[in-house]
């Protein structure tokens, strides 16, 4: 098996959790939030983890002290979710395998996830693998477009879309399995053309698909994993799950 790297992206505040922590180091049962995503990744078999930090990256990086192995990298300016890829450039320059990227403030991941994207790509490379799910209510998450035969067209975030892809119900939830040398070459093209200004990495692969490079939205995930958190309200959701064993 060739060897596995991650990108975990933590260097958000999380504004509308009313907390100054980062957002990842806010508590869920008592742990960090990003400490579930660094077990998954450790328990799917990732042999390299880099943490890509920012607001307040002392105490990220003090909270993960004891945690051998991890990486960190800076992101100086928090520009989106593609310009923290782009700080892992130098990372990732030499390396040529896989490379697994995932927000930090997915506590619900589970490890048996990622390990079937990766089993997909084994069979069968892509320039992009994603793992997706399904959610009664998809408000605020990125909807999976795809055309009349099923297949993958692109992401749009809540923010952009239209009123009729709003009612899409097949959700981005930020698991993505990348061809290294294709996801560097897709960086350069991406730019901040959305009501943000910000780099998405959700926009790397519609670069793909203008290329004719294969890309794939396998709606793999649990039922649990599409709890997310960005409210209080909804930390209380996960830490009901939490509890139930969901």
């Amino acid at each position: 098996m060739a060897k596995r790297i991650a990108l975990v992206m933590a260097a958000g505040k999380g504004l509308r959790m009313k907390s100054d922590l980062p957002k990842v180091l806010v508590p869920v049962r008592g742990r960090p939030m990003i400490a579930y995503v660094l077990d998954a990744l450790g328990a799917a078999g990732i042999d390299q983890i880099v943490v890509i930090v920012g607001y307040r990256s002392d105490l990220v990086r003090a909270e993960l002290a004891d945690r051998p192995g991890l990486r960190f990298v800076e992101q100086t300016e928090q520009l989106g979710t593609g310009h923290a890829v782009m700080a892992c450039r130098e990372v990732l320059a030499t390396y040529g395998g896989p490379v697994f990227v995932i927000a930090g403030d997915s506590p619900m991941i589970q490890a048996e996830s990622v390990v079937r994207l990766f089993d997909d790509y084994d069979r069968a490379p892509a320039a992009c693998i994603l793992g997706t799910a399904f959610k009664d209510n998809p408000a605020g998450l990125g909807r999976i477009l795809r055309d009349d035969e099923g297949r993958f067209l692109g992401i749009v975030e809540d923010r952009d879309a239209s009123e009729e892809q709003k009612r899409i119900a097949e959700v981005n939830m930020s698991y993505y399995v990348f061809r290294t040398e294709d996801l560097l070459a897709a960086l350069e093209e991406i730019r901040p053309n959305n009501t943000q200004g910000e780099y998405y990495i959700t926009d790397v692969p519609g670069v793909f698909r203008r290329r004719g490079l294969p890309v794939r939205a396998l709606p793999v995930l649990k039922p649990c994993e599409v709890l997310g958190i960005n409210t209080v309200e909804e930390l209380k959701a996960v830490e009901a799950a939490m509890q139930d064993g969901r």
